[in-house]
C-alpha cells in the first residue's frame, strides 16, 4: 500500500459518521481501507518470523484457540502508515472521550510525541501484530493493555474473505453496562475492511450525567479455513 493509497482511502472516509457510530456503539467501520492485493501481501508475512518480536499460542495461556505474533520495529511499511495515518484521526474522540469520564490524560495530535510518552515509561515494545486462526479457533473475550499508558482506540483490518478463506469467524464485542447485563455486538466485515473499536471503556451519556462502560473483544469460532487479521494498537508495551 503506497502512501498516496492510504491517504486517498482514509481522506474519503466520513469522520463524523465514524465518531457518531463509536459513540453509540463503541465500533465503527472503515469498508475497504486496504485493497485484496495489500491483505494477501500482509498475512502471507505471518509465515516469515524474522519480522516479527514474539509468537503467542493462545492455548497456551487460557486466550483461546489459535495464535499470533507481534511485529517488531522498524514495522512493515504498510503497518507503519496506517498506524500513524489512524492515530491523528482518532486522537480528537479520545480526548473527548477521556474529558467525558473525568480521565486527566490527554493525547498529543502526533503519533510520534505519544510513543514518546510510552517509552519514557518502560512501554518500548511495539504492539502491532498478526493473528492467524485455523478450524475451530477463536480469541476470548479480553482487552489489550499493556501498560500504564492506553490509547482508547485500535483498529482491526481484516486480511481474508469470509465464505471464501474461512467460514465463522465474527468479530465480537461485548458492552458491560453498570447494574445492567451485557450487550454483545457482531461486526460484519469483508476482506480488506477495518474496525475501529474502544480498547477498555467509552463514555455514555445517561438519564444523570455521563458514565463509563466496560467494553471486551474478541473472535467467534472458526468453522472452517484460515483467517488472518491485522490488529492497529497506538500504544506500546512493558
Amino acid at each position: 500500500m503506497t502512501a498516496t493509497r492510504a491517504e486517498a482511502v482514509l481522506a474519503s472516509v466520513d469522520w463524523p459518521r465514524v465518531e457518531q457510530d463509536l459513540d453509540a456503539a463503541g465500533c465503527a467501520v472503515i469498508s475497504g481501507l486496504l485493497n485484496v492485493a495489500d491483505c494477501h501481501a500482509l498475512a502471507a508475512q505471518y509465515a516469515e518470523p524474522s519480522g516479527f518480536r514474539s509468537r503467542v499460542v493462545m492455548q497456551r495461556h487460557g486466550y483461546g484457540r489459535g495464535e499470533y505474533r507481534y511485529f517488531d520495529y522498524p514495522l512493515p511499511p504498510t503497518v507503519q502508515r496506517l498506524r500513524s495515518a489512524l492515530y491523528p484521526a482518532l486522537v480528537p474522540i479520545a480526548n473527548r472521550w477521556y474529558a467525558t469520564m473525568g480521565l486527566a490524560p490527554r493525547f498529543p495530535d502526533r503519533h510520534a510525541d505519544f510513543l514518546a510518552r510510552c517509552h519514557a515509561a518502560g512501554q518500548t515494545r511495539p504492539t502491532p501484530l498478526l493473528l492467524q486462526y485455523g478450524a475451530g479457533d477463536y480469541n476470548c473475550l479480553h482487552q489489550d493493555l499493556y501498560g500504564e499508558h492506553v490509547f482508547p482506540l485500535q483498529v482491526a483490518v481484516l486480511l481474508s474473505a469470509p465464505n471464501e478463506d474461512f467460514s465463522g469467524g465474527e468479530f465480537v464485542l461485548t458492552e458491560q453496562r453498570p447494574r445492567m447485563q451485557s450487550r454483545p455486538e457482531v461486526v460484519p466485515l469483508t476482506q480488506g475492511d477495518a474496525v475501529i473499536f474502544a480498547v477498555r471503556e467509552r463514555p455514555v451519556i445517561g438519564t444523570r450525567g455521563p458514565y463509563r462502560v466496560n467494553l471486551r473483544h474478541g473472535v467467534s469460532r472458526i468453522r472452517g479455513g484460515q483467517r488472518h487479521t491485522l490488529g492497529i494498537l497506538f500504544h506500546d508495551a512493558l
